[in-house]
């Protein structure tokens, strides 16, 4: 081919993005005909980028968050994100992603465990710039000795940053809620970074079943105008950042100022409730409704508690089980409805801590007379095999004086 008809190839050249079309949002997630196909975690949120619209991608790398950042190369090159480029570092990528989501355009990256640690300082800072953006996050160990392996502690880390956090269970959620991350994240009403985390390798690196709509559609670009806080540009500075002297001096005035700035971040993750019901449906699901023994969780651990309750329903004994879909916003009224008559509720989770148990009782103090029991907790990379719930929940049947 001569340097005439390269360049002539290169002028004929159009962005796959171009060529989507552009569709209403609650068609795509609640009508458009879907195809399943066999895909690991990695690959399905890729083809939740494809669809997304998303104006730029930011990386760096880190297992096991690498191969979706790679596929985002990838997708670059077909024309389906406009702008792709590798930070210097996690912190780097943050505060650039902070940056890019200020002017007005729709940003996204993806991280795992000691990652999400190192950006944190400017991680926590996108929710008081009011940065509507997107960060996938594939969980993995952050403590010492170091490990690659799936334990979702940073999780805790995020919860009272004023960053809305969805925690997926499966490859499919991992596709929609990405998605819908975006949605929801860009709401007037909310202007808020979303995390959506998974349980890294358990679900990124394995395959399962995800339905997706056709790659022809993807969802409406960003208005970076259709914003609580505009976008930045020459004649339009960061508006309520730092804006004001009074902002930056020690006195009663300032202190009120950014108190109720908070107040507002956070009520804004309040009213993103709304919205994700949109795209996902119910903040929570909820198997066997009328059973007095439940396991509540999230991620990973509710599928193997899936099971649990699955061969406890063999044996004729009804558990139920409640998948908590997003952590911030809280499900706090949903969960006291759903769990007022029962007896019984075990916590099983990817972590040392217990974050998510802790986020239960707190919530359910008061509420309930239920017995709220810790674990089992699985970390460090450890698997949580069905037989280790059913035998949680039989010792604490034992415990309690009743039949096993």
């Amino acid at each position: 081919m001569s340097d005439t008809q390269a360049a002539q190839k290169k002028e004929e050249w159009v962005p796959a993005g171009d060529l989507q079309e552009v569709k209403d949002p609650e068609w795509l997630f609640n009508e458009a005909p879907r195809e399943q196909i066999f895909i690991t975690g990695s690959e399905a949120a890729r083809e939740a980028i494809r669809r997304s619209n998303v104006d730029i991608a930011i990386s760096y790398p880190i297992t096991p968050q690498s191969e979706t950042m790679q596929q985002c190369g990838y997708l670059y090159d077909e024309g389906y994100i406009k702008e792709y480029y590798r930070g210097e570092e996690e912190i780097g990528v943050m505060s650039a992603l902070g940056g890019s989501s200020r002017a007005g355009v729709r940003s996204l990256t993806a991280t795992s465990g000691p990652g999400l640690m190192r950006g944190m300082e400017a991680i926590s800072s996108w929710p008081g710039a009011r940065t509507p953006l997107v960060l996938l996050n594939m969980c993995r160990v952050i403590n010492t000795p170091l490990a690659i392996q799936p334990d979702n502690i940073e999780i805790s880390f995020l919860l009272n940053t004023g960053i809305l956090h969805a925690h997926a269970e499966n490859q499919q959620d991992f596709y929609d809620y990405s998605i819908a991350a975006f949605l929801v994240s860009e709401e007037v009403d909310v202007t808020l970074p979303a995390v959506v985390s998974v349980d890294g390798f358990f679900v990124t690196h394995a395959r399962g079943n995800v339905k997706l709509w056709d790659e022809k559609y993807k969802i409406p670009p960003r208005d970076g105008w259709r914003s609580a806080v505009p976008a930045m540009d020459n004649e339009n500075p960061p508006a309520r950042i730092s804006r004001d002297a009074p902002i930056q001096k020690s006195n009663f005035i300032s202190y009120h100022m950014h108190a109720s700035w908070q107040q507002e971040v956070f009520a804004a993750v309040e009213r993103s409730a709304k919205y994700w019901r949109k795209y996902i449906g119910d903040l929570i699901e909820v198997v066997n409704p009328d059973a007095e023994e439940f396991f509540v969780t999230s991620g990973s651990a509710v599928s193997q508690a899936r099971e649990a309750v699955r061969q406890e329903g063999e044996k004729g004994r009804n558990v139920g089980l409640i998948k908590v879909k997003t952590t911030r916003p809280w499900p706090k009224l949903e969960l006291i409805a759903a769990l007022k008559n029962c007896k019984r509720i075990l916590v099983p989770e990817f972590n040392q801590a217990g974050w998510f148990h802790k986020e239960l009782c707190s919530t359910m103090y008061g509420h309930i007379n239920a017995e709220i029991i810790g674990g089992p907790r699985v970390y460090g990379g450890m698997t949580m095999p069905t037989e280790m719930l059913l035998e949680w929940l039989a010792d604490t049947r034992k415990k309690a004086g009743e039949k096993i």
